[in-house]
């Protein structure tokens, strides 16, 4: 038997585990979702054998199980006592992008059997307050899409060996639509030239030429832009030291149409240059 690495991917109901073992599906590892916490380090032992080939293993354990759900701290113990790798990744979204979901897809959640949604959304949270203490990683999903959430861990987790630490999102947004609920550090651009009041601008968006060139052209734009990368860039190093795994930067503008779309375009080019993994969505670009 060899050591393995375990993932244990943890989090709110609706909030993305389905996407993310799909994800880490996708990354090579052997995925079970859904697995009884005490059948973890059975499991384990049989990846583990030789000649499986399986050294990298995801399970989604959550309460789902609730009779066996407290059993995930001394199983989750046992494992790294017989010398294997293992991490928590837990997933969660604010109350209203989870109300906002299960409206949208209808979908029951497991806790809701005579309460409401909100009411079960509370007391899983309460739930799986020890778990969310004890993870490696927290990753809020509130302003995620499903295929964003899949890049962000894909590129995330796929690029450990290659890549430096924190994994960077950049969002662009409007602020007429709300700030996002993840952002670790926000930068408004509303005092930047303005498409909207330009005819032949308004309906495009700031990923077009035309748009990027009437932004970025004036010298306050290129000031902004530089001074905003030379602080990031003197920031992240800090933030290596003490372990973050992720950082969500956010550029806001008006409507999140064309500003900060365009800022963060040119933001996200000057950071893939210092070597991380960064990731650039534009959540409001489509809003009216």
């Amino acid at each position: 038997m060899h050591p393995i690495s375990v993932l244990v991917v943890s989090g709110l109901s609706g909030s993305g585990k389905s996407v993310a073992i799909k994800a880490f599906e996708d990354l090579g590892y052997f995925c079970v979702d859904n697995l009884p916490p005490s059948l973890l380090p059975t499991f384990a032992i049989l990846c583990a054998q030789a000649d499986t080939g399986m050294g990298r293993i995801a399970v989604v354990l959550d309460v789902r199980e609730r009779e066996f759900f407290p059993q995930i701290f001394s199983n989750v113990q046992k494992l790294r006592e017989q010398g294997h790798d293992v991490k928590i990744l837990f997933l969660e979204s604010s109350e209203e992008a989870l109300l906002r979901r299960y409206n949208e897809t209808r979908r029951k959640h497991p806790l809701a059997e005579s309460i409401s949604v909100l009411e079960g959304i509370r007391l899983e949270t309460q739930m799986l307050r020890d778990i969310r203490e004890q993870a490696d990683e927290i990753i809020d999903t509130s302003d995620y899409t499903p295929h964003q959430l899949r890049d962000l861990l894909i590129t995330r987790y796929g690029s450990r060996d290659r890549q430096k630490s924190p994994t960077i999102s950049i969002i662009s947004f409007g602020y007429k639509h709300g700030l996002p609920y993840n952002a670790d550090l926000v930068f408004d651009v509303r005092f930047l030239p303005n498409p909207h009041f330009v005819e032949e601008l308004r309906p495009l968006t700031g990923q077009h030429p035309k748009v990027r060139d009437y932004v970025l052209s004036p010298e306050t734009s290129q000031t902004f832009l530089h001074r905003l990368y030379d602080l990031i860039s003197y920031l992240l190093p800090f933030y290596e030291k003490e372990g973050k795994t992720y950082l969500t930067i956010a550029l806001g503008c008006t409507g999140g149409k064309h500003r900060s779309v365009s800022i963060g375009e040119s933001l996200k080019s000057l950071i893939d240059k210092l070597g991380y993994a960064t990731i650039l969505y534009h959540r409001d670009i489509n809003k009216e």
